[in-house]
């Protein structure tokens, strides 16, 4: 079993603003997806290595995700599947919150592999966006040049977020310089689409089954955030995307947040209540 090691400075400074000594940084919201497809060997997933020049989680394995645009609020859009209510209550936020998260779920997942979870209408899928034009807005919504809402309103299209489920939400720790407040989606691949490497924010992207990313992080082969390993563990325990999407059908989750657990000469973070089983079976 993966379980965090830190060294007497992070348990140091975590008693500093545990004590109040120390004001943690206010959290940004933000989404990512667990972008998956079916394998051999149970779901795979999509992950990227971001940059090691990168000020938050470089050299780490992480999936499409960033933080909400402010644009993402903008005004209503097309929109299919749970209403903004609905997705509030499963996300625990306000409806404008839980808009904004679902629109930046999509948009960061364009962003960052060229799946887009839109359509012309609440029945259809966008069936490719290889091309240049795309390419080009996918560009510009990187670049925040353009809005994702203006996107969809532009190409006339339909934001599916009945292809989306609600799996987890992680707050990073109080010690860190960087901290967000991060709701995790699960989507499967839309038939006849494909990821592509696009993102200016990874040097490399790979499609690996969901268990054999755990066992390269536990042989040190890969290295990710413990969201991100426990969340290919869990994910790791269905037949395929589908019986993970079934799963998170209707999920209602709660932010939680790791803490240091003392020891004698160092800490570890804490995990939650319902991981906890499923990371001891790992031995």
């Amino acid at each position: 079993m993966v379980r965090v090691q830190l060294p007497a400075p992070f348990v140091e400074s975590a008693r500093a603003y545990a004590d109040g000594t120390r004001e943690p940084v206010e959290p940004r919201n933000a989404a990512t997806v667990i972008l998956m497809r079916s394998g051999a060997g149970g779901p795979e997933v999509y992950l990227l290595r971001r940059r090691t020049s990168m000020a938050f989680a470089g050299g780490m394995c992480v999936f499409p995700g960033g933080g909400v645009d402010p644009r993402d609020f903008d005004h209503t859009t097309g929109w299919a599947g749970p209403t903004p209510d609905e997705w509030a209550t499963q996300l625990g936020t306000d409806e404008a919150t839980a808009r904004a998260l679902v629109c930046a779920a999509v948009r960061e997942t364009f962003e960052e592999s060229g799946v887009l979870l839109a359509g012309e209408s609440a029945d259809a899928v966008v069936a490719d966006t290889t091309g240049e034009d795309w390419e080009r807005d996918r560009a510009a919504l990187e670049g925040r040049e353009l809005a994702f809402t203006e996107f969809l309103d532009r190409r006339s299209l339909v934001l599916r977020t009945d292809l989306l489920g609600v799996w987890s939400a992680w707050l990073t720790p109080v010690f860190e310089p960087r901290r967000y407040r991060t709701w995790f989606f699960v989507a499967d691949l839309p038939e006849g689409q494909r990821t592509r490497d696009v993102s200016t924010e990874s040097d490399q992207v790979t499609w690996l089954p969901a268990m054999q990313a755990v066992h390269e992080v536990e042989q040190e082969q890969l290295m990710m955030l413990p969201p991100t390993y426990m969340t290919c563990l869990d994910v790791g325990q269905y037949a395929d995307p589908a019986a993970v999407l079934a799963a998170a059908r209707g999920r209602a989750v709660e932010m939680f947040m790791p803490e240091i657990e003392e020891g004698e000469d160092a800490g570890t973070l804490s995990v939650p209540p319902w991981m906890q089983t499923l990371l001891e079976s790992r031995g």
